[in-house]
């Protein structure tokens, strides 16, 4: 069993291909339990294929995926939910017309016999937001339809923690929100590290991931160009890995990185 500091997820020579494109090559990623590992990249480098094989929703064609240091077939969401896994896409999937904790079980309801046991869901949503310090929202029956985007990503990050998970995806949780609600955004991204949890950061704001993340792992075009600790880069050196895949010394071969383009 993982403990803070181990990998809880590991993928080790991951090949995904649509047809004659070979979207991912060789990808070799981990991410750690009580970590932000920030995973950047241009468009196309391979971020969302990453996330979506991750997630069970695309199959990968070679490679292995280790989950809590076993190795593990992910055939479907379903089974990245009942490994501890959760994703919180830009989308949020949340429904307007319904309040925090319906939407925090929604799917997964609990009940006692024919009906639904709302005191025990409603008591679970304020433990889970309580353990994530968040004070933003007035009361855990708001309807989703009256809340900030900052709120409404609250939320969503809240339902993810709420599974017991062990591994939290975000795709560009702050993307369109404001300077307050990004600040209260990535106070959770590291409250939720900090409770445990490994996290999965998909930013391109270097403001962001700066802040928040303890490591870095840039995509170019398919291939790992680093996984540094944030700590060992300047944002200059992320952004030159993420353009042309390597940043002096750092990054891919010069021959690898002209093979990929």
């Amino acid at each position: 069993m993982a403990e803070n500091g181990d990998p809880v997820l590991r993928l080790i020579g991951l090949n995904k291909s649509f047809g004659a494109v070979h979207v991912l090559r060789d990808v070799d990623f981990a991410v750690r339990l009580g970590e932000v590992m920030a995973l950047v990249g241009d468009n196309g480098a391979g971020k969302s294929t990453l996330i979506k094989c991750i997630a069970g929703i695309h199959p990968i064609d070679s490679g292995r995926i280790e989950f809590d240091g076993r190795p593990v077939s992910i055939d479907g969401p379903r089974a990245a939910s009942a490994l501890g896994i959760e994703v919180v896409y830009q989308d949020l999937a949340l429904a307007d017309n319904l309040d925090i904790v319906q939407n925090m079980f929604l799917g997964r309801e609990r009940r006692k016999g024919i009906v639904l046991d709302e005191a025990s869901m409603e008591e679970a949503a304020r433990r889970t937001l309580a353990r994530l310090s968040v004070r933003t929202v007035r009361s855990v029956r708001q309807r989703v339809a009256s809340l900030s985007g900052g709120q409404r990503q609250t939320v969503a990050i809240a339902k993810a923690a709420l599974w017991e998970s062990k591994l939290v995806i975000l795709d560009e949780p702050t993307a369109a929100l404001g300077v307050a609600q990004t600040r209260q955004v990535l106070d959770l991204v590291r409250r939720l590290a900090d409770t445990g949890h490994a996290v999965v950061l998909i930013s391109h704001n270097m403001n962001d991931v700066f802040e928040v993340a303890d490591r870095v792992t840039a995509l170019y075009l398919g291939r790992v160009a680093a996984d540094v600790a944030r700590a060992d880069v300047t944002r200059g050196q992320v952004v030159e890995l993420i353009t042309a895949g390597r940043s002096g010394d750092l990054g891919l071969a010069p021959r690898t990185a002209a093979e990929s383009i």
